[in-house]
């Protein structure tokens, strides 16, 4: 059970990261234009999308990938406590 509890923690940090990355390569013109910006935009705009629904840009703002990064924050957090209650 660790090594799966582990596994996944590892997994979130990873695409906690990612989003991260994906995120600051907006702030350069052309950056997910890049073979690396596209395969991150595969990866990570699935997940925004969901987030973009109900939390629409303010003005040249998008806050959705901070409630994104925030949620998954919280889902780290879950996860933890769940197995620290089951073990």
């Amino acid at each position: 059970m660790g090594l799966v509890f582990g596994l996944l923690l590892k997994v979130i940090q990873f695409y906690s990261y990612a989003l991260i990355i994906y995120i600051l390569m907006s702030w350069f013109p052309g950056a997910r234009e890049s073979s690396i910006g596209q395969i991150l935009g595969k990866v990570c705009e699935p997940y925004l999308e969901v987030f973009r629904k109900f939390i629409p840009p303010l003005g040249m703002f998008d806050f959705s990938p901070i409630v994104a990064i925030l949620t998954l924050q919280f889902a780290t957090y879950g996860l933890v406590q769940v197995f620290y209650w089951i073990g």
